[in-house]
């Protein structure tokens, strides 16, 4: 029957209507606000190195070194990028996944989002971010990207004939009438 749903659309959808933290749908995939509480767990919990960079991204905190992020917020977790050993170690925890930030089957490479119960362990979530700060020190240094050049607007040229100046002259407009004066 066009146009009916099924009781599992029903019941997803009334469990986003009832979740705060969850928001609209992509491919399948709830989008899930981060907690605002998070955030201070996640920059606490960076590797202490000066090297290390914080950003913002959609929203969340990130961190990155040498231009390589290397870990992030995640809707109520944290994501790490490893290298091949630990990338096997952490996929092989319960509940830790490949990382797929849309839900449409599209991974980042050596990227996991880690199981939601480690937020509440501050020496786990350590370790594995600094795996991933060590990581991502390993790899060459990006360059920074160039600003792109300012777009040059295109000279107006005069017709042939035709002022530049559009309006018309003081002379084609007629005599003027005195503007009334404003009350002091």
């Amino acid at each position: 029957m066009p146009g009916a749903r099924c009781s599992d659309e029903r019941d997803d959808q009334h469990q986003r209507d009832q979740d705060p933290h969850v928001g609209h749908v992509l491919s399948g995939m709830a989008w899930v606000k981060i907690p605002k509480e998070n955030h201070p767990l996640f920059y606490d919990r960076l590797p202490r190195d000066r090297r290390v960079e914080t950003l913002q991204m959609f929203g969340a905190a990130a961190a990155k070194v040498n231009g390589h992020l290397f870990g992030g917020l995640f809707a109520r977790s944290f994501m790490v990028k490893l290298g091949p050993g630990d990338l096997e170690t952490a996929l092989a925890l319960e509940g830790a996944e490949r990382f797929d930030p849309m839900g449409n089957g599209r991974v980042m490479g050596d990227s996991v989002l880690m199981p939601e119960e480690m937020m509440d362990d501050p020496e786990e979530m350590r370790a594995w971010l600094a795996k991933a700060f060590a990581h991502a020190v390993t790899l060459p240094k990006k360059q920074a990207k160039k600003a792109p050049a300012a777009k040059q607007k295109p000279a107006v040229t005069p017709r042939a004939g035709k002022s530049k100046d559009r309006r018309a002259s003081p002379a084609a407009r007629g005599p003027r009438s005195p503007r009334p004066r404003r009350p002091a």
